[in-house]
């Protein structure tokens, strides 16, 4: 389909249009003061690896059920790559069950909550994404439904939002069957729901951060909403600023802060999807972030460093070789010319992806019961 119009959005700061070039400059740019500036006021950290926080490293078992849907899939599905193209591997990944892969209709019906990241109802129209990885996993038996939250406000705001929703869904039987998909800053909002409703405990079977900025970004401590809020300008947008809280929300000291005081609760599987890419997978126009945050750490993916995507022990699930936008916005299949000129690297088998990770879930949940 060829672009309507002649307006070219500019994509910077935590996956998300700008509206002008300006804010590519500021976004992108070399910015003098540190991203994360010398404080004595913050919540005391560690880290460490994955396998040490109370999470499982199962990456050896999901790469061996990717590996199996993207070859049986290869021809069906859009932004095929070899499954070592699509995955990366980092330090010392375990081996795999060498199990079966089961590939055929779901014994146990899984539904994905997907909540989309910042400012997703300011572009969602002009992207005009079709509804595709549901499609694809429904023939198995699988499901999947995107909420309509609100863009440009706070973690605790799109908490209720998520409740209300969740609430509102039609239930079959009293099994849980819920597994909530969290992109970018749609982890944090779904954690704060978990957290502060837990009448919606029964419901869910999984929690993923997907690229999630579970413990912020310093990207944040750059920009200010008011920047974000001119989102609000880009065209087909369907956003309101709402409480103003986004950019807040996102920030490492607001995150850390929050995951200090509140305690998952138990009940609830969690996983870990990271995006780890290699350096020549970074689209052209998220080169000057990925630089400006790799003067933090140069292992990122142009909006969040890959240990903030992590939710406290959690199931690793795999490091993804895709930028931040990659994984979750096609917008070159939509748009080919912005994704000829400026998102040169935006393919990824995102359906292939997500069908991996209901039937990992699946074959878990069977192993539990």
């Amino acid at each position: 389909m060829p672009d309507k119009s002649p307006f070219v959005p500019v994509w910077q700061v935590l996956s998300l249009p700008a509206l002008l070039a300006a804010a590519v400059l500021a976004l992108g740019g070399c910015a003098s003061k540190p991203l994360m500036p010398y404080t004595t006021e913050t919540t005391p950290l560690m880290l460490v690896p994955a396998i040490q926080s109370d999470g499982q490293d199962r990456r050896g078992r999901f790469r061996e059920i990717f590996c199996a849907v993207l070859e049986e899939r290869a021809g069906s599905v859009p932004d095929y790559r070899p499954c070592e193209e699509a995955l990366t591997r980092v330090g010392n990944e375990p081996p795999g069950d060498g199990k079966a892969v089961s590939l055929g209709r779901s014994m146990h019906p899984l539904r994905v909550v997907y909540v989309p990241g910042l400012g997703w109802d300011c572009f969602s129209a002009w992207l005009g994404m079709q509804d595709t990885t549901a499609a694809h996993i429904r023939p198995f038996g699988y499901d999947m439904v995107t909420l309509e939250i609100h863009g440009l406000t706070s973690s605790r705001s799109n908490a209720q939002q998520i409740r209300d929703a969740i609430m509102a869904m039609p239930r079959e039987g009293t099994v849980p069957d819920l597994v909530l998909v969290g992109y970018s800053k749609g982890t944090p909002d779904i954690l704060e729901a978990i957290v502060n409703f837990p009448e919606i405990h029964d419901r869910i079977a999984a929690v993923v951060s997907a690229a999630g900025a579970v413990g912020g970004t310093p990207m944040a401590n750059d920009v200010g909403q008011s920047l974000l809020n001119l989102l609000q300008y880009f065209p087909e947008s369907q956003c309101t600023p709402g409480d103003k809280g986004a950019i807040e929300s996102l920030r490492p000291d607001t995150r850390q802060a929050w995951l200090a005081a509140n305690r998952l609760p138990d009940g609830i599987a969690y996983y870990s999807l990271i995006t780890y890419p290699e350096p020549g997978r970074i689209s052209s126009m998220l080169r000057g972030s990925y630089r400006k945050l790799s003067r933090v750490d140069a292992r990122n993916d142009s909006q969040i460093i890959f240990y903030d995507q992590f939710i406290p022990g959690s199931t690793l699930l795999a490091y993804l070789n895709a930028d931040h936008l990659a994984l979750a916005v096609p917008i070159a299949r939509t748009h080919s010319i912005v994704g000829e000129v400026l998102v040169d690297h935006n393919d990824y088998p995102r359906e292939a992806l997500i069908e991996a990770l209901l039937r990992f879930i699946e074959e878990e949940l069977q192993g539990s019961e």
